[in-house]
């Protein structure tokens, strides 16, 4: 029989006892925090220290200090603890007596388009929970741990099914008070400042060249930037110029008269979206609800 692997983790007291000594600057403090003696936190530092064979904290008449390899480890065992105390609170907000669901998805899509509609999903499904989480764009992802996701059709997902979700279509919007807006529904662009997405710097000259536009801009990638299409959205807002987003990213300020599309055309953008089924989990009975739903709303905003 082979013999169990003892494993080299120190005791958790002992890694707390640590980490609180490393915040306070002192054992004191460190005590005060954890509601411990002096004594019983000194000598949970000495079993840790002990058991590491390293000195982790230089003890003198002011109070303590790191060491260069306490340093080190508490910049490692930090992260750990948080890591694992959130692992241990996510175990304990599951419902006992219903289901949860884990969904990763493109920010912009949760934000703009699913949101907007999980009341009616959760409606239906009383007893379940909702974990979201962000499914990064163009970061390769081994094995996600989502039960669900909704991402670009071109996301690499090794063993998981893909359902095509929806196509993207793209509006030119700005704010009410933007200048040139007579000039820019006749489509002359000349005289607009141009926001832009740091991913798709080559977004407006493919939609100037589908809205058959001539009158561009000297350079149409020239202009603010932007990382996300909610600092984007922001920025049009502010009147800092116009920019091209996804029909769906401002449907609510379209409706309100908080933006206004500048031009008419609307461009069916080569990308799209899918939702992706983890390995092994087609046949869980929310998963599979939530694919039929989520599939179900797409299909009738694009009807």
């Amino acid at each position: 029989m082979d013999r169990p692997v003892r494993r080299q983790i120190p005791a958790t007291r002992a890694l707390l006892v640590f980490d609180a000594i490393a915040r306070h600057h002192g054992i004191s403090k460190a005590a005060e925090e954890l509601c411990l003696t002096h004594s019983a936190v000194s000598q949970q530092l000495r079993l840790l220290e002990t058991q590491l064979g390293l000195r982790l904290v230089q003890r003198h008449a002011r109070g303590t200090t790191l060491t260069d390899a306490g340093r080190r480890y508490h910049a490692q065992v930090a992260g750990d603890l948080l890591r694992l105390e959130n692992h241990t609170l996510e175990a304990m907000a599951q419902r006992p007596d219903g289901e949860r669901l884990l969904v990763g998805a493109v920010p912009v899509l949760a934000e703009r388009w699913l949101m907007p509609r999980m009341p009616r999903f959760l409606a239906q499904h009383r007893a379940s929970s909702m974990h979201l989480q962000v499914f990064p764009t163009h970061i390769y992802m081994e094995e996600p741990a989502f039960d669900i996701g909704l991402q670009y059709d071109d996301a690499i997902w090794p063993g998981a099914t893909a359902h095509a979700l929806m196509r993207e279509e793209c509006v030119a919007v700005g704010a009410p008070q933007a200048r040139g807006r007579r000039e820019m529904a006749r489509g002359d662009f000349r005289a607009v400042n141009l926001l832009q997405l740091s991913s798709r710097l080559g977004a407006w000259q493919d939609w100037f060249a589908h809205a058959g536009i001539a009158r561009q801009p000297d350079n149409a990638m020239a202009g603010h930037r932007f990382d996300l299409f909610s600092m984007l959205v922001e920025a049009v807002r502010a009147d800092l110029g116009v920019g091209l987003v996804p029909h769906y990213c401002v449907e609510r300020e379209l409706a309100r008269g908080d933006l206004v599309q500048v031009h008419p055309f609307k461009a069916r953008s080569a990308r799209g979206y899918s939702v992706f089924v983890g390995q092994g989990k087609a046949d869980d009975p929310l998963v599979a609800a939530f694919l039929r739903w989520v599939l179900t709303e797409a299909a009738a905003g694009q009807a």
